[in-house]
């Protein structure tokens, strides 16, 4: 979420049209159409951060710039070119690293948040003790991971580290 991601469409021979279609895992379909003969391009429903990429010497690309988790989904290209015709397809998957927090309940037990990741993200406590987990789900595809730490022999006044394990990184707080 938020970076810049370029899919490419691989060159062969010289191109004649080049058409981007994205169906995206939520939102209606997004098509993007280049014509070399009247040098003429055609957009339908495609979000204003979703735009070409031509480059002398590099294949064609489509940009996407601050990506969302509503990019996410399939991204097939098709090149019509002297050498014939030619499809590339991706699947984009987005993910948001979630925004941790750490504090005590009422009891004084330490609770950990890992809000609004995608994928969850993985919880573990440092020293290790029980802990129960719990996650809600989000509309937008997002999942909160709630942990609360007990442990009898752990004193009150004793370091107690949370760490979040994720495939956007790894954190930890104290």
């Amino acid at each position: 979420v938020g970076n810049s991601s370029v899919l490419t469409c691989p060159l062969k021979g010289n191109l004649t049209m080049l058409t981007w279609r994205i169906t995206p895992k939520a939102g209606g379909l997004c098509t993007l159409v280049y014509r070399v003969d009247k040098n003429a391009t055609h957009r339908t429903t495609c979000s204003d951060n979703i735009n070409w990429t031509f480059r002398a010497g590099l294949p064609p690309a489509l940009e996407i710039q601050q990506v969302g988790i509503a990019q996410e989904g399939n991204y097939s290209c098709d090149m019509v070119s002297t050498e014939g015709n030619f499809h590339t397809s991706y699947y984009l998957t987005v993910l948001a690293p979630p925004r941790l927090s750490l504090s005590c309940d009422e009891q004084g037990s330490p609770v950990c948040e890992a809000v609004a990741g995608k994928p969850p993200a993985q919880l573990s406590w440092v020293p290790e003790g029980s802990s129960t987990a719990e996650e809600t789900c989000h509309d937008n595809g997002t999942v909160t991971v709630f942990s609360k730490f007990t442990a009898c022999s752990i004193n009150v006044t004793d370091v107690t580290i949370c760490m979040v394990s994720h495939p956007a990184g790894n954190w930890s707080q104290s």
